[in-house]
């Protein structure tokens, strides 16, 4: 248990790399010296739009690692190369600090394709999702183009299948818990950011709970405004209750039924945000333990030398050699995802129209849109 330790206090330094987490001096970046966080870079296999397509992490010395287990949740760290930081000294500084996270994008903003963390593979790529043999894609909900912020996850968070959560009367849904960034920029799939926690809902899905962090890229020019929930209320009104209707909804043109919620709808504010994260964190630590029950879930990762999951590098590079063959075999047999039609017919049927809740007059389709690029 104690190699966690290194990993939940500290976050890396580095120079090198192509995703790299900041926190720059001024008013976005909040109080305390610019200083560069982490460093990590992402390697793509398989061609987008495919079942095949995987996108590993590295870190900064071009090792393979999980962005699941490997990457630290808390971004606090009171050493730079062995010197103990002004920051660490600044009690503003250290509450700051406090609440501060590694997000994981897996979903841009704008864009339709259902982006994920594997959880059941080895190193936890980012694949696209598959239901019953065919990629999934969120619909538009009116007036919106495909996800509203940069959708992505909390590393070392899991929520257990097994555990009932007392505020919700519901058990996890087997994930780490989801992060929607509401930031000016659009961010790329795989990128590693620093973000503020605001707010938190609670989407009860299928009977499980679905905890949706409500947050901020600590870089983004308007991140100083920001605070806790009310603050988005304040800075940028409508978009809490956009997001609401958008979980409401975006599943009723698969055929299903309107998505629920726990506390009527009621966003909680940061303070609740973080109990739960805490929670969830203390769930993945006793997963990557084994003192619990994964099921399917791969622990495999390369920094937590006391986890019975860790792995050497070499293991680690032959890990992902071997998926990587595995998957290109079965996009061969199974064949007809097409690459060149990314969105197949049933995609294309899907996108070629917004799906629009009751509460908004109907009207018949005729909006061609373009491809799951960012626009």
């Amino acid at each position: 248990m104690r190699a966690l330790l290194p990993l939940l206090r500290s976050a890396w330094g580095g120079r090198t790399g192509a995703l790299v987490v900041r926190l720059r001096e001024g008013a976005a970046a909040g109080p305390g010296p610019r200083r560069a966080m982490a460093s990590y870079r992402t390697e793509e296999r398989g061609q987008p739009h495919s079942p095949g397509y995987r996108l590993f992490f590295k870190n900064e010395a071009g090792h393979y690692i999980s962005p699941f287990h490997d990457i630290p949740l808390k971004v606090e760290s009171k050493e730079e190369n062995g010197i103990p930081t002004k920051r660490a000294r600044n009690d503003e500084s250290e509450v700051y600090l406090k609440n501060l996270f590694n997000m994981v994008v897996e979903v841009p903003r704008w864009t339709n394709a259902k982006m994920e963390i594997a959880t059941q593979e080895p190193l936890n790529p980012i694949k696209q999702d598959v239901k019953d043999g065919k990629l999934r894609y969120v619909a538009n909900i009116f007036p919106h183009k495909g996800y509203i912020w940069n959708y992505g996850a909390l590393p070392q968070t899991w929520e257990d299948p097994h555990r009932n959560d007392k505020s919700t009367d519901c058990c996890g849904d087997n994930d780490p818990i989801d992060v929607c960034e509401i930031g000016s920029k659009v961010l790329s799939r795989g990128e590693v950011i620093c973000v503020k926690i605001l707010g938190i809902l609670a989407l009860i899905d299928q009977g499980e709970t679905d905890w949706k962090l409500i947050a901020i890229n600590v870089n983004d020019p308007e991140a100083s405004k920001f605070h806790d929930i009310d603050d988005v209320r304040k800075y940028k009104p409508g978009y809490l209750e956009a997001t609401l209707n958008w979980f409401r909804f975006y599943k009723v043109p698969e055929g299903k039924p309107e998505n629920h919620f726990a506390f009527n709808g009621e966003f909680k504010n940061k303070a609740f945000a973080l109990e739960v994260i805490k929670s969830t964190h203390e769930c993945w630590k006793a997963l990557l333990m084994k003192q619990c029950d994964g099921g399917a879930i791969s622990c495999t990762n390369v920094q937590i030398c006391d986890s019975p999951y860790h792995c050497a590098q070499e293991k680690a590079r032959s890990l992902v050699e071997s998926v990587s063959s595995s998957i290109s075999k079965e996009s061969q047999e199974e064949g007809r995802c097409s690459t060149t039609k990314p969105y197949g017919l049933g995609h294309a049927k899907l996108l070629d129209c917004f799906y629009l809740p009751e509460h908004f007059q109907k009207s018949k389709c005729g909006t061609s849109l373009a491809s799951d690029g960012n626009i």
